[in-house]
């Protein structure tokens, strides 16, 4: 199966960093956040990527475009500029790049693929978020649920912390570091789709967003299946959350790395 993977958008909660690079371009460890997305699909054997370019699209294409020669060992002969490799430590990937338009929303990114993708089943992801997700479990409960698209859903615990008082005596009565949030599962921006979802996209346009009218008439139509995640999952919209991120690397504990 392919990857295809939004990484067109213009980041703009997060504008330190994406005034000047794409999102997906912006870094965890030393690597672009995109980088860490693509190890996880390839540590479960899918090394084909279709990427939904956009946003100064040509940074993506330059870094995977010269990707080889960065992470290998090389020898250069300055009197005649010649190239040795001496080891590699690059990837077993092909990846596409594709420019889908600077101001399209993603279902018309995702409709620009489509040939790209060919008549054949795929894995769908945005170009911000990690999770410790077992992608081969997705597309098994995909295949056995015969429906047009699996949705991963999670649900998220509070952003803050909740404290309840008497509002007679204004006695904290308790108190619960980032409780579960309102108790419903969101969508975590990890799907497992058949062909048949192209045909809720339409053609020639650029307004299409992927998460209104086609997902709603997919579920309309009872051809929507949800995979519950309960392991790790997190977005990286803020600066903040990239700083987190950035963190749990450091450290080793980032859950995410199952490769």
């Amino acid at each position: 199966m392919k990857a295809v993977i939004f990484a067109g958008g213009f980041g703009t909660r997060l504008s330190e960093a994406t005034n000047l690079i794409p999102k997906p371009m912006v870094e965890i460890g030393g690597k672009p956040i995109l980088w860490h997305i693509m190890k996880t699909y390839g540590h479960y054997g899918i090394n084909e990527f279709v990427i939904c370019c956009g946003y100064k699209q040509y940074i993506i294409k330059e870094y995977f475009a010269n990707y080889f020669r960065h992470n290998s060992d090389i020898a250069v002969d300055l009197l005649d500029n010649s190239v040795k490799l001496l080891a590699s430590h690059s990837e077993d990937w092909k990846v596409t790049m594709i420019d889908t338009g600077l101001n399209t929303m993603t279902g018309s990114r995702l409709k620009r693929v489509q040939k790209y993708v060919a008549n054949e089943p795929f894995c769908l992801t945005y170009g911000d978020g990690v999770a410790d997700i077992d992608i081969l479990d997705t597309i098994q409960k995909h295949n056995e649920s015969g429906r047009y698209l699996s949705m991963t859903v999670y649900k998220p615990a509070g952003r803050f912390g909740s404290v309840h008082i008497d509002s007679a005596t204004n006695t904290v009565l308790s108190f619960e570091e980032k409780p579960d949030g309102e108790g419903n599962w969101i969508n975590a921006g990890f799907f497992v789709c058949e062909p048949e979802v192209f045909n809720y996209l339409p053609e020639n346009d650029d307004t299409c967003v992927f998460e209104k009218q086609p997902l709603e008439r997919i579920v309309k139509d009872g051809q929507m299946h949800a995979y519950k995640h309960t392991g790790f999952w997190k977005p990286m919209d803020t600066l903040r959350d990239n700083q987190d991120l950035n963190k749990l690397w450091a450290e080793e504990k980032a859950p995410w790395k199952v490769w």
